[in-house]
């Protein structure tokens, strides 16, 4: 093999999705610039992935992409609901206020960061984020597989590639490979990643449909619609009972389509001529003024996966090609992004010489638990779904049966009030998924990147990890959201943007002066920026709501450390002796220098 047979670069990312992605458009932002292969012919065709959280969003934000995607997503009022009904025009038997539109929780959200959700799915948001890498730098090749990969020696990969539309068999020289590849991970499989297999819940059903529901949907806001027959004894065996998923407000639709719990079907059993599609589709509809127009038919296995470790030496996997979950609860893409952001500031600091190898140990430490939570949460977000289908009859084999639980809902008496009161509560154990502000927020790390020396005990979790928001400066924790001004107001800035864009962010108040000339001292003397603002009275920024001073944890001569991508390094209470002393080896451990 001559040099002319190798295209040579130091990054390889393989998959263009989310994941690999956002990966490039934050290592462009350190002008960090490689090569993407994709065996797709483009960005995604179907919508797959839409729910994008404050969590994530808030990564897009750092670089610069939150008014892009805001610019193309369905706005956050168009998701206040999800309801259950017989058909989308017909009678609705409950309805749920999702994604922070409960009125006793919209503080919550509005409290726990700048963002909003909203609904961006996978076809739009693919294309910003390839757009934006190209345009910094970065070759996008299409059509292009993976096919294997060596290692020469320990920083050199070379990984077999096949171009697709010419056929032609090539190899790419790189520093690190990104392993972004999907559910069906070939860099997984060729490094030999370990996977946690849980069992699977079955086989479900994708068909995507343009309907125009516009006259329905006005006393029917809401993005997520299970549509359901409890009486049916016929229903096809892929179509039992589906998930309506709003894809552009209101004349494209995702019919997702569920086999009953239990049931034990073959990728042959959810086969069906597009015309019965259709007509599954028109029924669960249940107006027939609507015309539909079938786009797409697709299947995927609900899996309950993710991978013991995230990497293999210079080789790191993240996205779906290590949690593989359904959508329940909306996080996939979402935790694709965060992977990315988590991953992208570490391989730069590296690259830079800011930062020793040992910081790129703390990828997989950091992020594999978080996508072996995710995993659980949204198979568990399925499986929370099985009450209610009970309590209604769905799951009733008997004829007789189905008709004596469903007079029961009628019944004035003693027997209605049980069942009217079981179905509730069913109902009421479902809002887990459209309320999981703590899932979504609430990540801790535990690793080398994270100063924990000289810290007490953290925080116990809160009674409800899943719903509530902890908010905290404990180190390891994201930095709390708090908008903050300057003495003649102006525009709102929030702390999580005066962290971020790259570097270290040091926080302290009155009182705080050592520790800015500990940032500066440190800064020099690891070349490594620490960026320092001072909150408070007459400080650069006001603590305008007093806030800060509540949610920071620490006295007005204290600090917050923040890392590059937002999460608490380190924090002192007050002020200490020598402070740039401490910043320095506090730094120096995080570095791994």
């Amino acid at each position: 093999m001559t040099d002319e047979d190798v295209v040579k670069t130091d990054l390889l990312i393989v998959g263009a999705g989310p994941a690999g992605a956002s990966l490039a458009c934050f290592l462009a932002s350190y002008g960090r610039t490689g090569i993407i292969i994709a065996a797709a012919p483009g960005t995604a065709d179907t919508p797959r992935a839409h729910i994008t959280n404050m969590a994530g969003l808030e990564c897009l934000r750092d670089i610069g992409l939150e008014q892009a995607c805001l610019d193309v997503a369905t706005p956050s009022h168009n998701m206040a609901h999800t309801r259950w009904c017989r058909s989308m025009a017909g009678e609705e038997f409950a309805r749920v206020y999702s994604w922070g539109h409960d009125p006793a929780r919209k503080g919550d959200y509005e409290l726990a960061s700048p963002c909003t959700h909203v609904d961006l799915p996978q076809t739009l948001l693919e294309p910003i984020l390839t757009r934006r890498a190209i345009h910094s730098g970065w070759t996008i090749r299409f059509n292009t597989r993976f096919v294997t990969l060596t290692r020469p020696a320990p920083d050199v990969i070379i990984s077999e590639v096949v171009d697709e539309v010419t056929k032609r068999t090539y190899k790419i020289q790189s520093r690190y490979l990104f392993g972004c590849d999907g559910a069906r991970s070939q860099v997984v499989r060729e490094v030999g990643l370990p996977l946690i297999k849980k069992p699977g819940q079955g086989l479900a059903l994708n068909v995507l449909v343009r309907a125009d529901m516009s006259h329905l949907l006005k006393s029917r806001v809401g993005n997520l619609h299970w549509v359901f027959r409890p009486e049916e004894m016929d229903a096809p065996p892929w179509g039992w009972a589906a998930v309506v998923r709003m894809v552009r407000p209101w004349n494209e639709w995702m019919f997702i389509f569920f086999a009953a719990p239990g049931a034990d079907l073959t990728a042959s059993d959810m086969e069906a001529s597009n015309e019965d599609y259709l007509a599954r589709v028109k029924q669960l509809i249940g107006d027939d003024t609507v015309k539909v127009e079938l786009l797409h038919v697709g299947k995927w296995w609900i899996n309950e996966t993710v991978a013991e470790r995230y990497s293999d030496g210079n080789v790191f996997c993240f996205g779906d090609s290590t949690h593989r979950h359904p959508p329940f609860n909306g996080l996939g893409s979402n935790t694709c992004i965060q992977d990315a952001f988590n991953l992208a500031w570490k391989i730069h600091y590296v690259m830079a010489g800011k930062a020793g190898n040992k910081l790129l140990d703390s990828f997989s430490i950091e992020r594999q638990p978080v996508g072996a939570d995710v995993i659980t949460r949204a198979n568990q977000g399925l499986r929370d779904h099985i009450p209610w289908q009970k309590v209604i009859g769905m799951l009733e084999r008997d004829p007789e049966e189905k008709r004596r639980i469903l007079a029961e809902f009628d019944d004035p008496g003693e027997r209605g009030r049980k069942r009217r009161r079981e179905f509730r509560d069913a109902i009421e154990k479902t809002t887990t998924e459209f309320h999981g502000l703590g899932i979504e927020m609430n990540q801790r790390y535990v690793s080398s990147a994270v100063y924990l020396a000289d810290q007490p005990p953290p925080p116990p979790p809160p009674s409800d990890p899943i719903k509530t928001h902890q908010v905290t400066t404990y180190p390891g924790r994201r930095l709390p959201h708090v908008w903050l001004n300057t003495r003649c107001p102006g525009e709102p800035v929030s702390t999580i943007d005066l962290a971020g864009k790259g570097r270290f962010c040091l926080l302290t108040g009155p009182g705080g002066q050592a520790w800015k000339e500990a940032a500066q001292a440190v800064s020099e003397a690891l070349r490594v920026e620490v960026a320092c603002y001072s909150i408070g009275w007459k400080q650069d920024f006001e603590d305008m709501y007093f806030d800060w001073a509540k949610k920071s944890e620490m006295d007005e001569d204290g600090c917050v450390l923040v890392r590059p991508d937002r999460f608490v390094a380190w924090r002192s209470v007050g002020m200490i002796e020598q402070p740039a002393k401490k910043l320095e080896e506090v730094m120096t451990s995080i570095l791994g220098l």
